[in-house]
Formats: structure tokens, sequence, C-alpha cells
């Protein structure tokens, strides 16, 4: 298990692979161990680094800790850690605030973003009103681990719904901080990001419902919006699939864009 001192805490983390970095970040019905569909994929061609986020898997917080307020410094201490100077961020549900607020944070260490089934917490009246419509409208019931996946993905993968809920069932108590987590980001620093942004949305979710993702997508220039049918809240995990081939295309046009753009060096030559 490896483990690094961050912000006062044990954050636990794994590494594969080689090349260009592509860090996860889980919701909050998962950990680490949520992207064992990804890494084996990814790991082929890219550095992949998983983590626990503070107060799940086996990242204890403290007791009287910041909990969510620490993820985006968390995930800077994590890179610098590693040694990672810029890296391609991908982010589930929860995990959308830790790599959004970090991309408006730190943007010249992101390559690319990517948001499946999130808007991170966005400060955006757009966004906020979808979601209060959606809340009046719709009750939740039950546990994340259950309320995560589509019914369908249910009936035809029994084995692997059950997984889902075990894995959500390994963290300890979730403790939400005094008065809810921190607002995200707010749309004028939104509208400010340049960095190439991929949002993912299940058809079927009922967490993060398409409404909600596609006024988030809104918020940022250029974002581009993936739906996929027959998915709840969880695509990566119940279509993978069709995540990883366009999470990998995204990243490769993203990385094929960088390498193309003319440097300040060389503009200022051409001056």
């Amino acid at each position: 298990m490896s483990s690094a001192r961050i912000n006062g805490i044990d954050l636990h983390y794994q590494t594969y692979g080689s090349g260009d970095a592509i860090v996860f970040a889980h919701g909050a019905g998962g950990n680490l161990l949520s992207w064992w569909q990804q890494i084996p994929f990814f790991s082929q061609r890219y550095q992949c680094v998983t983590f626990d986020h503070r107060g799940f898997g086996h990242s204890y917080d403290a007791a009287d800790g910041p909990g969510s307020a620490a993820f985006v410094d968390d995930l800077r201490a994590l890179l610098d850690h590693l040694g990672i100077a810029t890296a391609h961020l991908v982010a589930q549900s929860m995990g959308g605030r830790t790599m959004l607020g970090f991309a408006v944070a730190h943007p010249h260490r992101v390559k690319s973003l990517v948001m499946a089934d999130t808007v991170g917490g966005m400060d955006v009246p757009a966004v906020l009103n979808r979601q209060r419509q959606w809340r009046e409208s719709h009750t939740p019931s039950g546990e994340i681990g259950f309320r995560a996946v589509s019914p369908v993905f249910v009936q035809r993968h029994p084995d692997l719904a059950n997984l889902y809920l075990q894995i959500s069932r390994t963290n300890p108590p979730r403790r939400d901080p005094p008065g809810g987590p921190p607002p995200g980001p707010n749309a004028a620093q939104l509208a400010a990001l340049d960095i190439p942004v991929l949002f993912f949305v299940g058809e079927d979710d009922d967490i993060s419902p398409p409404p909600v993702i596609a006024a988030g997508a809104n918020a940022i220039p250029g974002a581009t919006l993936l739906r996929v049918p027959e998915a709840g809240h969880s695509v990566y995990f119940e279509k993978p699939d069709v995540f990883n081939f366009e999470v990998l295309r995204f990243i490769e046009r993203a990385s094929d864009k960088a390498e193309t753009a003319p440097t300040a060096a060389a503009i200022a030559d051409n001056d």
C-alpha cells in the first residue's frame, strides 16, 4: 500500500504504467478501487494514478479535519509528491469537485479534464436552478451504492452491481462538513477556463441527470457533452468500453492539439 503524508493525513494512492499522467478521482460511492476497469486499459499507454479522497478508502481524515474542503489542495500535494507537473484529469461524481477546482486553481498543470456524471459543485445559476428543479421533483431513496447504477444495469449485471455496492461499503462512515461542501467555481472562473473538457452523463442518471450536466457543459467554453444510453450515474462502471474508448480518444486529441499549438517563444520569433 502506497501513501504520502499530505496535509496532516496519510493519503492512500496507487500508480500504474508510464508516460503522460492520467489521474482518476472517484465519487462518493467509491474509492480508488472503483477504477478497476480503467487502469488495465489506460496503463498500457499512460501513467495512471488513483487515490482515496480523504475520508474514503484508506485515507482517513482527522477527527476535526477539513473533509472535502481540502480535496483540491490534497491533489496538488499528491502530484507534487509524485513529481507530476501536468496531467490529464478524470473525475467521477464527487471527484468532479476535486478536479474542476484544481483545474481552475492550477490550469497550467492540467492537460485535459473529463467530468463524468458531475458538474463539480459549480456555483452557476443555470446549473443550480436545474439541480433545484430536479430535487423538487425527485425524492432520493437508499444509499448511494444502490442509486449510482441504473436499474437496467442491475437487472443485466447483478454481480457487478453488487461489486459496486461492496466497494462503496469499504469506505469509513461518511462525514459531511458542517454546512455541506464549499461552493465550486463560479461562472466567471469557468468562462476563463481554457483547457479541453469532456462531460459524460448517463441517460438514466437520477443523481446528476442530463439537464443538469448539459447546463454544466454550457458553462465552460468549448466543452463537449456525451450522453450515454442505458447508463445511470456511473458510466465508467456500467459502460466501461464506451467510457474508455471515448476518454482515450479525447485525451489523444487534447495531446495532439497541445503538441501542435505554437509556443510563446515561437510566436515571439515570428513577430
